[in-house]
């Protein structure tokens, strides 16, 4: 079994900031791609990043700039900071680990953008 626990997300001014983190545990698998996904209300879940246990990130274009993933593989933790946030990343924000053909999400945390 995988678990996969968001912390970090809250209510932001527009142009601030955030970092969002997920702790993976359970068989974890050395190989593995970690990421967020997001959505908003009303709208489809959409990739945000994601970051291959060797090094290999991928951002939705939206993000490019303003969104870093990075992680601590010791940890078996990704972060997600935020820069430059605008009200149209207000979404439910969701961790994701791929391992071995199997998907996994974490529950969830809220992430709103407004003044």
């Amino acid at each position: 079994q995988v678990q996969l626990e968001e912390s970090g997300g809250g209510l932001v001014q527009p142009g601030g900031s955030l970092r969002l983190s997920c702790a993976a545990s359970g068989n974890i698998f050395t190989n593995n791609v970690m990421g967020w996904d997001r959505q908003a209300p009303g709208k489809r879940r959409e990739l945000v990043a994601l970051l291959t246990s060797g090094g290999i990130t991928d951002y939705a274009d939206s993000m490019k700039g303003r969104f870093t993933i990075s992680r601590d593989n010791a940890k078996n933790t990704v972060y997600l900071q935020m820069n430059s946030l605008k009200p149209e990343d207000t979404a439910v924000y969701y961790c994701t680990l791929r391992q071995s053909g199997r998907d996994y999400w974490g529950q969830g945390t809220q992430v709103t953008v407004s003044s």
